[in-house]
């Protein structure tokens, strides 16, 4: 009973986080909450044009994505990570779904808080897919069937792992902090990487138009690739929920909580949601929230803190954080409306 009583606690405390953060971003606005607004065009980042050898071309680069890390946080990254290895990753999660049954992955159910694989199922009103989450980094951690599944996986992992090490070298830059400023804050050589693959149902089999709920994401930032375009709609400081269409040969970018703690708010974490409205078919996504190691402690940096900037986020370690609001490390729940100083529900 007194477990039952703690979860239901966490869950209201959860509902009301979640209210709170949301109410902040459109308080922090000063537009009106609208429909897609045409100026809410997601930027779109060239991977390779960070590290061009031509000084200009660079500095050019590294400016775009500082603004749009600053007014969007979230954007396209493009010539980051081949296209056939985001291919060969979404045809592995696809045939996961496909070539096992659902008796197979019910083996990767909840067994206790330091799971490292853990499949789910939610149709609810509130709810609406099934999920394969993973730890992928330090260690990757891989369901063994389909025999092909985690080689794909694996070398998406491995390419996607460089891609967040040049990141972290760009953004510690626009900073202006040296370029291994934020690896060697978020341990990133030993940091805590999951990836939750999702197979979202079409529109006429869903119990509701939701797939996801609105939420922020925890860690440096959250890097996704889905098979079919729509669904994941962004909030965007106008207030504006934009949709997002990953063009191809790019993978979508968005700044998670950690990022935003570090930066003391400079640089903000998004509400996002998924919609099921126009699922004709099935869509297969995978969100991999990149994160800093477990004993990582994360607090406002002092070159954001100052007397017109006091620090707005208590510190803690990354494990600490995902686990504050109750949830394990692997589900990587959002607690950035606990962290924020002051706190008041």
């Amino acid at each position: 009973m007194a477990n039952r009583m703690l979860g239901q606690e966490c869950f209201v405390l959860k509902n009301k986080a979640i209210s709170h953060l949301h109410d902040f971003f459109l308080n922090s606005i000063n537009s009106d909450v609208s429909a897609i607004d045409l100026c809410d065009e997601i930027p779109t980042i060239d991977y390779s044009l960070l590290f061009s050898e031509n000084h200009d071309e660079r500095a050019k680069s590294l400016e775009h994505l500082g603004k749009a890390c600053q007014e969007f946080g979230f954007f396209y990254l493009i010539n980051g990570v081949e296209q056939s290895v985001v291919e060969g990753a979404l045809k592995g999660i696809s045939e996961f779904f496909e070539l096992t049954n659902q008796e197979e992955r019910r083996e990767y159910l909840k067994k206790n808080p330091m799971d490292r694989i853990r499949w789910g199922f939610r149709s609810h009103a509130g709810e609406n897919r099934e999920y394969l989450k993973i730890v992928a980094h330090p260690e990757n951690h891989c369901p063994s069937k389909p025999a092909s599944f985690r080689g794909a996986i694996g070398e998406y992992f491995k390419r996607m792992h460089e891609v967040e090490l040049g990141l972290a070298k760009a953004i510690s830059k626009i900073l202006g902090y040296e370029e291994t400023y934020i690896e060697k804050e978020f341990k990133l050589e030993a940091g805590f990487d999951v990836s939750a693959m999702n197979l979202y149902p079409p529109s006429f089999q869903s119990k509701g138009s939701i797939g996801v709920p609105e939420h922020t994401d925890p860690g440096f930032f959250v890097s996704l690739i889905q098979d079919v375009n729509g669904g994941l709609q962004m909030l965007t400081h106008k207030g504006n929920w934009v949709t997002v269409n990953i063009p191809r040969n790019a993978i979508f970018i968005n700044l998670g909580d950690h990022l935003e703690i570090l930066s003391n708010g400079k640089y903000k974490s998004h509400i996002h949601q998924v919609i099921l409205d126009n699922n004709e078919v099935n869509r297969i996504s995978m969100a991999t929230l990149h994160g800093p190691s477990l004993d990582t402690f994360v607090a406002p940096a002092s070159r954001f803190i100052d007397e017109s900037h006091p620090p707005a986020y208590r510190g803690m370690t990354y494990k600490e954080s995902l686990e504050f609001n109750g949830s394990d490390e692997i589900d990587v729940q959002s607690s950035l409306s606990l962290l924020r100083i002051p706190f008041s529900l």
